[in-house]
């Protein structure tokens, strides 16, 4: 009976320590449920079996945890419960809009290093290259990608 108590207790705490690893996110009631289970075990194998069957308990856990932590990852569990999905769209920061190398514009708002800025009729988002540009200057383009509008300020004549 002695015995059965032991592996109950360790079991036990093995599957809370699996519930806490893989389901419940932090440190939670699994953990702290787990811990109580594996110490009640090891302290019950210490205290009624002896010292040579408390070291059992404690090799034997190590042993158990490490191959139900194995045999949980080889039973593909966690590939039914994750998501797979490939994202296919993008974001094409100027929407078609046609700007190069050179155009000139004026901040509607402060670049600080990033904000608005009015080229013709279309306001795009764009990043300064010097740092800081004040509302209603005059910037050119220096660099046009996929990922927004690189201006700095244009000097005064």
């Amino acid at each position: 009976m002695d015995i059965t108590l032991v592996i109950v207790f360790m079991l036990l705490g093995i599957i809370f320590f699996l519930l806490e690893i893989f389901f419940l996110p932090g440190i939670s009631v699994g953990g702290v449920a787990g811990v109580l289970f594996v110490g009640a075990s090891i302290w019950y194998a210490f205290s009624h079996l002896g010292a040579t069957a408390g070291m059992i308990t404690i090799g034997g856990g190590v042993v158990a945890m490490g191959l139900a932590i194995w045999a949980f990852l080889r039973s593909r569990a966690l590939d039914k419960m994750s998501l797979n999905t490939q994202l296919e769209g993008k974001v094409d920061a100027l929407n078609g809009i046609a700007l190069s190398v050179g155009d000139k514009g004026v901040t509607v708002s402060r670049l600080a290093p990033i904000g608005k800025v009015r080229f013709g009729t279309e306001v795009v988002e764009a990043k300064s290259q010097d740092g800081f540009i004040d509302q209603t200057v005059e910037v050119e383009i220096v660099e046009v990608s996929t990922f927004g509008v690189l201006v700095r300020a244009v000097a005064e004549k």
